[in-house]
């Protein structure tokens, strides 16, 4: 468990940053049209500025104490989510204390650091839960105390065991590069080989959303969207875990490549494990026959974009995600509890467009990039 006080004050840059990344964001919201292509898994995220436009400029909350508590600290997403939640909360002069689990997965940390939150009279919690179902009994505890809980990333289950929910489209980001893929590969996706290289074996919804929603858009018949591996389209050779990083992502693929070495398209939870899959198949001379596709969009990750490690890659808003939460645990403090499903966008980012399927470029995708 790692665990960091607030500043008291405000850092000017992060200010800046915070202010100028509202701006950003709330074009990218105003931009979807149809956020949710097939809401097969949860009720459709909503854009924050139509239904509760004080997000966007809250009051003050002087002297209110909210938790920040993340899957991992090492994670440049949950760095730039943390850098988010920082300065936020300098901004309004509410104190900060963040958690994190020593690996994704480590839910033990994630209860231990909401009971810590109780005991010290937080007044909100901001949450990227490992597991989305388990930590729901202790996430009651902390609302039955008067706690605003608030999910970041990633949805718990059932949705509303959380007051609100700050996330990414997380199916439909998984769509955005399925539907790049099929296009890139063109007749030859009806005999592609695919591997998976989902998450952790808890199958938190962000892992489920992203997986089914790269087989929506490629394709593929995903049976229960709720479930990861029940499918039976011959495409599909793997499923494996790779805990969200580099070195899962590596044995991830060389298991995979155990089961066939025809595997010509990789699907990666994250860029991470895009970055170790990749690592797998350099190693067995593999590297330019493979086309790996991924989400996040961190600096390193559209790097690997620019570079042809990864052909494409949906980029998230963590930052604004974290500034979102902040702002509604804020309004709470104040009397209005902020209460829904709330969409912060997603672009896909390629150098390699293709027809059909609205994407930014890497020059443009690094302005907005994290980690």
């Amino acid at each position: 468990m790692n665990t960091t006080h607030s500043m008291a004050h405000v850092i000017p840059r992060l200010a800046l940053l915070t202010a100028s990344f509202l701006c950003i964001s709330v074009a990218v919201l105003a931009a979807e049209e149809n956020p949710c292509p097939k809401p097969k898994i949860s009720e459709c995220p909503k854009p924050v500025g139509d239904e509760v436009p004080e997000l966007l400029s809250p009051p003050a909350a002087n002297g209110v104490s909210v938790c920040l508590i993340t899957r991992t600290d090492t994670n440049p997403y949950f760095v730039k989510m943390k850098e988010g939640a920082t300065a936020r909360a300098g901004e309004l002069g509410m104190q900060l204390r963040t958690y994190a689990g020593k690996i994704d997965g480590d839910s033990e940390s994630q209860v231990a650091a909401i009971e810590s939150c109780i005991s010290d009279g937080a007044k909100g919690i901001l949450i990227t839960a490992s597991d989305t179902k388990g930590i729901v009994p202790t996430v009651k505890k902390a609302r039955d105390a008067g706690i605003s809980v608030i999910a970041l990333d990633t949805p718990l289950e059932p949705i509303d065991a959380a007051d609100a929910t700050f996330t990414t489209n997380n199916f439909k980001a998984g769509a955005q590069i399925g539907a790049w893929a099929k296009a890139q590969l063109g007749d030859a996706a009806k005999d592609a080989k695919i591997a998976y290289m989902d998450l952790n074996p808890t199958q938190p919804t962000v892992d489920v959303q992203r997986d089914q929603g790269f087989m929506d858009g490629f394709g593929i018949d995903a049976k229960d969207g709720n479930k990861i591996g029940d499918e039976d389209d011959p495409r599909n050779v793997c499923h494996e875990v790779t805990n969200g990083d580099e070195e899962g992502g590596r044995k991830a693929m060389e298991n995979c490549l155990q089961k066939d070495q025809g595997i010509n398209l990789v699907y990666t939870v994250n860029e991470l494990a895009a970055a170790g899959a990749y690592q797998a198949l350099r190693a067995v001379g593999m590297e330019h026959n493979v086309l790996i596709v991924s989400v996040s969009g961190s600096c390193s990750g559209l790097k690997n974009v620019e570079g042809g490690v990864i052909g494409a890659t949906s980029q998230e808003l963590p930052m604004q995600m974290a500034i979102l939460g902040i702002n509604a645990i804020a309004m709470a403090a104040n009397g209005k509890k902020v209460t829904g499903f709330f969409d912060s966008g997603a672009n896909l980012v390629t150098d390699k467009p293709m027809a059909g399927v609205e994407s930014i470029d890497t020059a443009t995708g690094i302005k907005l990039c994290w980690g």
